[in-house]
Order: structure tokens, then sequence, then C-alpha cells
């Protein structure tokens, strides 16, 4: 992957805070669930309720496809991220309590109530690794996209 993909994809990583993520169920059909998210670089974390269809879903088949991006009322202003990735749970309490923490980054203070951040008890802290990573980036045309193999 050359640095200027890289450089826009970690841009629009650190730029947005919820994604779309889409599991697949027991009976094969996708389940999409918007979820927020924090992440290192390539790598994003997602929590959810231990016992959530998500993390259910999670436990029998690691393969998601999530979406990572924003409104706009401009068609050809449309960019993002699909990805193809793998999402494994974090089962060192130390890292899923250094992730938890990271949560007021994404979500800063000034919430309504304010975030009262879960412990990693409360949660399932999941690590999601990329595959392939497309790049929408309509000002580049109509349905543009750069695909990226990692």
């Amino acid at each position: 992957m050359d640095d200027t993909i890289r450089t826009k994809i970690l841009a629009l990583l650190d730029e947005h805070r919820i994604m779309t993520i889409a599991t697949l169920r027991p009976d094969g059909w996708p389940q999409a669930t918007t979820v927020g998210y924090v992440n290192d670089g390539l790598k994003i974390f997602f929590l959810c309720a231990p016992d959530s269809q998500k993390a259910r879903n999670l436990a029998g088949d690691s393969r998601v496809s999530i979406t990572i991006d924003h409104d706009t009322s401009d068609l050809m202003a449309i960019s993002g991220l699909s990805m193809a990735a793998h999402a494994r749970p974090v089962t060192n309490r130390a890292e899923a309590a250094r992730i938890i923490g990271r949560l007021p980054e994404k979500y800063p203070a000034g919430a309504t109530p304010p975030l009262t951040l879960p412990t990693p008890d409360d949660v399932k802290v999941f690590e999601v690794t990329p595959t392939v990573v497309s790049v929408l980036d309509y000002t580049k045309g109509f349905g543009h996209t750069d695909l990226v193999v990692l």
C-alpha cells in the first residue's frame, strides 16, 4: 500500500467514530449494526454487550464487513471506507481496559448524560483486523474506489 492511500485510510478512520458492522448469523443471513469505535492505526476496536447478537455471531464466524462514512447532500462528495475483516475478542483484561479508556478520544465530555465508561467485566471488546479495504472517493468520479489488499 502506498503512503498516499495509507494516509487517506488513516485520516478517514481518525475522522469518524461510527461504523456499520455486518456479522453472519448462524442461519447464514448477514446482520448489520451500527457501533462506535476507536482505532490504533488500521486496527479497529468496538464494544458490545457480552450476550448481544453480534457477540454470538462472532463466536461462530469471525468474518465481518464494515463501512465507515458520513452523510453528504452532494452525491459526488461521497467518501468513506468499506472493509472485509476479521473480528476477534480482546481477551487480555488490561488491553480491554486500555481500549475502553480511549473512548473519550472519540466521545469527548459534553454528552448528556455524561459518558460512564464500562469495565471489561461489563462489555466484550473486539479487535477488527482488515484484510481488504475499499477507499471510496467519488470526487475522483462516480463510484471511484481504490482497492487495497492487506
